[in-house]
């Protein structure tokens, strides 16, 4: 720190000193030690900085690999199209749905119940009456009571019942009417009316006839009146067939005229009667004829003309002034659609069908349309894979990928001004890269066998065989050829070599082997017949449709001369030797085989004790050379092995049949009481934590350990005592007795019922203080459980690189669309096991980010930025403590030199003093003339 100096000039000007910038100077100066400390938090706000960003960028990655491994998300969609949209249309397929495709005849659709009653020529016209009604099976109700007395109250009450019926009042220029539609559609649907007697003034008379056929006129009738003498109103037009519309009118002729082709019925008061014998007065004219029942109620019209020339069409206004029952009409009758899908006939209630095709609903819309030989038309329904959303998403990964890289390599320099940037050199940056490549060029597993608990000494038995698609290549492993030695008196030796040994002698080959002895020409072997077009040069083919070892030997040493080797097989016939015909390292052997065993390997668990483990037959796979790996995954106290190819893609795809058994101890837990404090208000006293076993057959044999804690206390671990030949103590009463020798202030008793026995353990210390934690890691050798690990096929995608894709030199990545869609099409369920089953690349990469990125506490980022918080804590502290010092310092300081200011200020007049009292005793500076 550097030095202040007080510049006071003329100490006795009396001008003194400028105090204020004086202590700056002194407090600026003080301040310097705080420097370096700002400077730390400056680069430490700059890492923050860097960190969030590059924690956004592992956060979007994250968000990539989420739509990817969640079982619901993007792999899980599905699209479909129809063959005949007119007919059936798709509208949804979920993840449950397969892709393929289906043929659909659609015979009928279904329909919903529905119905009305008569109209009244007012929506406002008052009902009385009830009725009863019900949907398919359902409980029967009724309505229409005083407060339901006008068509839009009856509709109200019936739509707000569990009735299921949805009512609605439908007006048009003939009239309001009351319309009832089944809330269930289909056959099961069907509205049943069990009673009505809803009745209405001004009801309108509606017309329900048939058509006219050969040889049967067309008749029909109109609604009936409530009494023979009822007023009616309005007018009733009917047209035969196709001739002229003609119109009877209630009443008389208007004094303008009559209206063309209209009939007035000429009297004051009119009835169904008048109607009737207005219209028999002018059959001829109209063409009809007109009658009423015995009751004189209903009116029947009856066509003059047979057959469809002769139809009536009849529209009705004629109104009963009088009060009539409005009848229901059955519109529509519930009825369920008949359809065949693949070939099997299949019904359904509503025409939107829902998982007649798992997974699939589509919309019915008509049915399928006959085909000239009398057969429905084939509607075919093809369910897809949505590749094209999973193209993008691999897409977006890629690019996320690429930004996440780019900004960690940016950070490896310098920036625009050439300083280093924030994370420059941080341990932090270089693990994150190291992470995030590793991550990326992970092996997935093909499959796995059944997880096993990892702490119950389980061990296997049986075997395990493993085929691949393209089988595995017979490597050659050989040594040189030596020359003569005159020095040692050394012959000699020839080089030799060996094919990997394969299953079983009876395994089938294909491929070919190239061998050249020394420096001469290359011959080949293949394992097949000689084609149509003429041998290869220097090519031999051993000629037989089914290759073994022993084919390729025999055909080796059939030719011995011209290739210049030997071939002899090993006992078993499963590995074959090649030695050269030249001795010394001029006949040295230079061999290329491409040959393959496309048979199942067979893999034994090892019996040697110890060996038999899943690491045990991971090991054993491993040295089999089939081209496939062995690996044992530990996580959450469950061990599994699994396997992954040598080969990507389709070719190599495992067959795996297990017939591994794990045979397992069992597992001894604990269950664990707190103790509970004394409580003088309810008078009760302190009690003691106590923890248990789980019960054995009394006597069994016991392993393994268990720990214990007495509150907050030292962890002891007691190991079940080895077993003693004069009185057995590795069961339970041999570990009690260990527990109380090792006196870690807990008391262990046996007790036994019925022969089973069970350890409990007692604190020493009672109340919460001396709560037990307790881990049993203590096994029951004498209770065993057997397993069967079976094989699960988890992908045929070993890595990345068969998705399309690929590593480029600067650490990004690039992908080949073409190649991930031939992926997509080929091989879609190895897709989905790539990134989605237990183990796969795409949970691994996916555990990874999270474990990399700051979206949990313990993550790679979030850690680093946890350490920069504390350490900005720190510094703020000192920064905060530094400036109260110098806050302090300066108040006294302002005093000091105030204080010596005033006195600098002060001087000239006590120096004036001073000499004048001085010039009075000395007589200095007076006049001696005085």
């Amino acid at each position: 720190m550097g030095t202040v100096g007080l510049s006071f000039g003329s100490a006795t000007s009396g001008t003194g000193f400028n105090v204020s910038s004086t202590v700056a100077e002194i407090v600026g100066n003080l301040q310097n030690v705080e420097t370096p400390w700002k400077t730390q938090l400056t680069t430490l706000d700059s890492q923050d900085t860097a960190i969030s960003s590059l924690g956004t960028l592992f956060s979007n990655l994250s968000n990539d690999m989420s739509s990817l491994t969640d079982a619901q998300g993007i792999l899980a969609e599905k699209e479909g199209s129809s063959s005949n949209t007119n007919v059936l249309t798709l509208t949804a397929a979920d993840s449950s749905a397969v892709a393929g495709t289906h043929t659909v005849e659609v015979t009928n659709l279904a329909a919903t119940s529905s119905g009305y009653l008569s109209a009244v020529s007012s929506s406002s016209a008052t009902l009385s009456g009830s009725i009863t009604l019900k949907v398919g099976n359902g409980t029967a109700q009724t309505f229409g009571t005083t407060t339901d007395n006008t068509l839009s109250t009856l509709a109200a009450a019936i739509n707000a019942s569990s009735v299921g019926v949805d009512a609605s009042v439908l007006t048009d220029s003939s009239g309001s009417r009351l319309s009832l539609v089944s809330g269930t559609s289909g056959a099961d649907g069907n509205l049943t009316i069990s009673s009505n007697s809803i009745a209405a003034s001004n009801k309108v008379l509606g017309y329900t006839g048939t058509a006219g056929t050969t040889g049967v006129a067309s008749t029909g009738t109109m609604d009936p009146v409530g009494s023979s003498s009822d007023t009616l109103t309005g007018s009733i037009s009917v047209t035969v067939g196709s001739g002229t519309k003609e119109t009877v009118v209630l009443g008389d002729e208007p004094s303008s005229g009559a209206a063309a082709n209209t009939i007035y019925t000429g009297t004051s008061v009119n009835t169904l009667s008048t109607l009737e014998s207005t219209i028999q007065s002018n059959s001829t004219s109209l063409g009809i004829t007109a009658s009423t029942n015995t009751a004189g109620t209903i009116l029947t019209l009856t066509s003059g003309t047979t057959g469809t020339a002769g139809t009536l069409t009849v529209s009705s206004s004629v109104v009963d002034t009088g009060s009539s029952t409005l009848d229901y009409t059955n519109s529509v009758t519930g009825e369920d659609a008949n359809l065949t899908v693949d070939g099997v006939a299949l019904t359904s209630a509503s025409n939107t069908v829902a998982d007649l095709i798992p997974g699939v609903t589509f919309q019915l819309l008509a049915p399928s349309t006959k085909e000239s030989d009398g057969s429905l038309e084939q509607v075919q329904v093809v369910i897809t894979n949505y590749n094209t959303d999973v193209e993008s998403t691999v897409s977006q990964f890629v690019s996320d990928y690429n930004s996440l890289v780019s900004a960690m390599s940016a950070q490896d320099g310098n920036d625009s001004s050439g300083n280093p940037e924030p994370l420059y050199g941080s341990p932090t940056l270089t693990l994150l890269q190291q992470q995030l490549m590793s991550g990326l060029n992970a092996s997935n597993p093909n499959g796995s066998l059944t997880a096993i608990s990892s702490n119950t000494g389980t061990t296997l038995t049986g075997s395990i065989s493993i085929a691949k698609a393209g089988g595995y290549t017979l490597e050659y492993t050989g040594t040189a050829g030596t020359d003569a030695d005159s020095t040692t008196g050394a012959s000699a030796v020839a080089a030799t070599g060996t094919l990997t040994a394969v299953g079983n002698s009876s395994d089938t080959l294909t491929g070919s082997i190239s061998i050249t002895v020394g420096s001469g020409t290359a011959e080949t072997v293949v394992l097949g017949d000689e084609p149509s077009s003429g041998a290869a040069t220097d090519t031999i083919y051993t000629g037989t449709r089914v290759n073994t070892l022993s084919t390729l030997e025999s055909t080796i040493q059939s030719n011995s001369t011209s290739l210049g080797i030997t071939a002899s097989l090993n006992t078993a016939g499963t590995i074959l030797s090649l030695t050269s015909g030249t001795a010394g390292s001029g006949g040295d052997l230079t061999v290329t085989s491409s040959i393959s065993d496309t048979s199942a390997q067979t893999v034994n668990v090892p019996t040697t004790s110890g060996q038999n483990t899943l690491a045990g037959l991971a090991s054993a796979i491993n040295s089999a050379g089939i081209g496939v790996t062995a690996t044992v995954v530990t996580s959450d106290n469950e061990s599994t092995l699994e396997l992954t190819s040598g080969t990507e893609g389709s070719s190599g795809a495992l067959t795996v049949s297990s017939t591994v058994v794990a045979t397992s101890d069992t597992l001894l837990s604990s269950t664990v009481t707190d103790g509970s404090d004394a409580n003088t208000s309810s008078g009760t006293s302190a009690t003691a934590s106590t923890a248990t076993l789980d019960s054995v057959t009394e006597g069994d044999a016991l392993t393994g350990s268990i720990s214990i804690k007495v509150g907050n206390g030292t962890t002891q671990t007691i190991s079940v005592p080895a077993n003693s030949t004069t009185s057995p103590s590795n069961n339970l009463s041999g570990v009690a007795g260990a527990i109380n020798s090792a006196n870690i202030g807990v008391t262990a008793s046996v007790t036994t019922t019925n022969g089973k026995s069970t350890l409990t353990l007692t604190s020493g210390t009672t109340g919460t203080a001396g709560d037990l934690t307790v881990t049993s890691n203590i096994l029951d050798t004498s209770n065993t459980s057997t397993t069967n690990l079976d094989y699960t096929n988890s992908s045929d995608i070993g890595s990345v690189t068969t998705l399309g894709i690929s590593v480029n030199n600067d650490g990004t990545i690039s992908l080949d669309t073409a190649s991930l869609d031939s992926v997509l099409n080929a091989d879609y369920n190895s897709v989905v096991g790539f990134f989605q089953n237990a183990n796969s690349w795409g949970m691994s990469f996916s555990n990874m980010l999270s474990n990399a990125g700051n979206s949990t506490p313990t993550g790679i980022l979030a850690l680093a930025a946890s350490s920069d918080s504390n350490i900005e804590s720190t510094l703020n502290a000192d920064i905060s403590k530094e400036n109260s010092l110098i806050s302090a310092q300066q108040v006294s300081l302002t005093a000091e030199l105030n204080s010596a200011n005033e006195i600098m200020q002060e001087l000239p007049s006590q120096l004036a003093g001073v000499n004048e009292l001085y010039s009075a005793i000395t007589g200095y500076n007076q006049n001696s003339g005085g």
